[in-house]
């Protein structure tokens, strides 16, 4: 059973111990007039997959899409250490919820299209109220410039992260596992027996 995945997921994929082929589809992330962040990242997850379903057909494809909001708006990925200053103020002491998406496409199938499972995984995270001296230090070492959020909790800044709250603990990462494991569950992957 061929597995293809988005680089982003790698990482993280590689835990499960099952084998996998990394394949960087070409897809516009630009969020679309009008839609929800959470549509956002379905719709991104969905394309993701889509995509490389074409680049290798009849195989199992995984894409999983984030977008991060507060009060409802989309944050972005900063790009440049003023901006990523300026979401770490905006956010200190605050709930930004994180949208990650997930689409386990089975290229198998006849009509791979209408098997395709897709799920959203929302996670709640409160930063913490930090002095702006502690976020300019943080930044300076980690430079979280191309994350949304501006923070990696699976490095350092977890430390300017006050708590989080998720179903699956892997989704603010970018590929949550235990969605994951279920949907390859219901196509009959064999985790244990290989």
């Amino acid at each position: 059973m061929q597995i293809f995945v988005w680089t982003d997921g790698s990482t993280l994929l590689s835990r499960l111990h099952i084998p996998f082929e990394v394949i960087a589809p070409d897809i516009d992330e630009r969020p679309k007039a009008g839609e929800s962040p959470e549509a956002t990242a379905i719709r991104l997850a969905r394309e993701k997959a889509a995509a490389v379903v074409l680049l290798a057909p009849g195989a199992l494809v995984i894409g999983s899409d984030q977008v991060a909001t507060l009060d409802g708006e989309q944050i972005d990925k900063p790009g440049t250490h003023k901006n990523a200053l300026q979401q770490l103020r905006k956010m200190r002491g605050r709930c930004v919820i994180f949208h990650t998406a997930l689409c386990l496409w089975d290229g198998r199938q006849q009509h791979p299209e209408t098997t395709a499972q897709i799920d959203n995984i929302q996670t709640f995270v409160t930063f913490r109220d930090l002095a702006d001296a502690e976020l300019e230090a943080y930044l300076r070492i980690e430079q979280p410039y191309d994350c949304a959020g501006s923070a990696k909790n699976e490095g350092l800044g977890i430390a300017i992260l006050e708590k989080i709250d998720s179903s699956d603990p892997t989704a603010l990462t970018g590929l949550p596992l235990i969605a994951l494991t279920g949907m390859l569950r219901r196509v009959g992957f064999p985790f244990f027996t290989r």
